[in-house]
């Protein structure tokens, strides 16, 4: 007789405190179709990685764990995939779970509860190499507080699914917002180039065509030591700046060959039409790099997530390629003593200042 009640004691206690159902996210069909992304990917990113619940449902005792079906990255893609219009070519975006949890505390027959939830969306894409990137976009963080009766937990499902359909209807709104305008979802690249070619006064000598250099350009003292006959001083620069309109960055730069009168000499015994050529071809290399610069800052040869730093690497590759041009030039006609090279480099320069229509 004592063994009967025993084991029937044991199936009470079992009954009483058996393992309660997880949360299964009802479907419901959206009230908006995305018309710029489609949810990729759900992933689980918070810091404590457990069920999503501690709920107070036994008279007595402290909350339980319980978590959503399937667990709350899989349970959420279901739940989207099964009310959002998914469009798949349109800009895949994930959400990233940050928080989403329930704590419940108990009073009697009185539960109270809080909710609290953070999504990041962020952009996917691939880099160069085909190496998957993600860009993030925007958050959304949101709470609840509610008073149940004890045997009544049902506010907790849709409290967590509102919360979710909450933050997909503001992504949506960012996402028309924000398309047009925001460099990180634009589509494509368009470059605008424009060559600084005033004609001033002052100490600065852009290159223009129309505006060969004169004896009168070159300020400086002769550079005590040198046995040249002159020297010019020649460099390029750019600046840039960007927008963007209908899902495109504009990127307008603005590119300039210069010489500076302050840095350039010409002793007087050694001022003739000869050797100003010899200095203007100087001035005319460094015009054929910034030509050649701007045929590589094209938007097939950049990317929409890196290309100020592809603008700018290939400024210092083009820097150096023009040193290495000038050397060249002086070694080859011997700094305008070689007059034979000289006449070749002449039309060397004068060709390539032809192919890209600098002159005609």
């Amino acid at each position: 007789m004592n063994k009967a009640f025993f084991a029937l004691f044991i199936v009470g206690s079992l009954a009483l405190f058996s393992a309660p159902d997880p949360i299964r996210l009802r479907s419901e069909s959206l009230p908006f179709t995305p018309k710029e992304f489609y949810i990729a990917a759900v992933t689980d990113q918070r810091s404590d990685r457990g069920p999503v619940a501690h709920l107070a449902l036994v008279l007595n005792q402290p909350p339980q764990p319980v978590d959503l079906e399937k667990g709350v990255a899989n349970s959420f893609m279901q739940f989207i995939n099964q009310g959002l219009k998914q469009n798949k070519s349109l800009r895949p975006i994930a959400m990233r779970i940050r928080q989403c949890r329930v704590s419940e505390t108990a009073s009697g027959n009185r539960v109270s509860g809080k909710f609290t939830f953070a999504v990041t969306f962020e952009l996917l894409g691939k880099d160069d190499d085909g190496n998957a990137t993600s860009t993030r976009l925007t958050d959304y963080q949101g709470s609840a507080t509610y008073t149940r009766p004890l045997s009544d937990p049902s506010v907790i499902e849709p409290t967590i699914r509102q919360a979710v359909v909450s933050s997909l209807r503001s992504l949506n709104e960012y996402m028309k917002r924000e398309s047009g305008n925001n460099e990180k979802l634009a589509r494509s690249l368009k470059i605008i180039f424009t060559d600084d070619t005033r004609i001033t006064d002052d100490d600065t000598v852009h290159y223009n065509p129309a505006r060969k250099l004169t004896w009168d350009d070159f300020k400086a003292p002769p550079r005590q030591g040198s046995h040249y006959a002159a020297e010019v001083f020649t460099s390029f620069a750019y600046e840039g700046k960007s927008s963007v309109k209908d899902g495109v960055i504009v990127l307008n730069l603005s590119a300039k060959a210069y010489m500076l009168k302050q840095s350039s000499w010409g002793r007087a015994d050694a001022r003739n039409a000869y050797a100003l050529n010899h200095e203007q071809r100087h001035f005319d290399i460094v015009k054929i790099i910034v030509e050649r610069f701007k045929r590589k800052i094209q938007p097939e040869n950049l990317t929409l997530e890196d290309y100020n730093s592809i603008t700018q690497y290939q400024f210092l590759e083009s820097f150096r390629e023009m040193s290495r041009m000038q050397t060249q030039y002086d070694n080859e006609t011997n700094h305008s003593l070689n007059q034979a090279a000289q006449e070749r480099w002449n039309e060397k320069i004068d060709a390539e200042l032809r192919t890209f229509g600098v002159i005609k």
